[in-house]
């Protein structure tokens, strides 16, 4: 789909705060209420936009020790790649989950309270799932870049 700088600016702005009142964005953009109302519509509708969501303060949640944790699977069968996948989106501590090429077949990312919270979700959850060859745990030191935003 094609956006000119309108529609561009648009979603810039409800990427930063999704919100935001029309009337709020027209006076931005220089638009009618009735015309930003249209446009976000038509993104919404081309499936541009596909939710709204509010993004929460993992400090304050107690769910700020992030772990990427690499998983190997024994064997590369579509039937065990399925189950995989089918299984590790009902883990509510995996927040991403990512098939990657190398070394590795998934990277996943997950937040819990401390490192009691991870032993724990890797001896009851993670390495009960079937088909795992091996894992590998990195532990984030600090955040540097954490954005939802995608540049257009």
């Amino acid at each position: 789909m094609a956006f000119d700088e309108i529609d561009k600016k648009l979603l810039l702005f409800l990427q930063q705060d999704s919100k935001q009142t029309t009337k709020e964005l027209s006076y931005k953009l220089e638009l009618s209420v009735t015309a930003v109302y249209e446009r976000i519509k038509k993104l919404e509708n081309a499936g541009v936009i596909s939710k709204y969501v509010a993004i929460l303060d993992r400090h304050k949640i107690d769910k700020d020790f992030i772990v990427l944790c690499h998983v190997k699977l024994t064997q590369h069968k579509k039937e065990y790649v399925m189950q995989f996948e089918r299984e590790i989106m009902n883990l509510e501590e995996v927040t991403e989950c990512f098939h990657v090429s190398g070394d590795y077949d998934y990277i996943l990312k997950i937040g819990v309270k401390d490192m009691e919270d991870y032993r724990n979700f890797m001896l009851s959850k993670l390495t009960a799932l079937q088909h795992i060859a091996s894992t590998h745990s990195s532990f984030m030191i600090s955040e540097v870049k954490n954005t939802t935003a995608i540049a257009l």
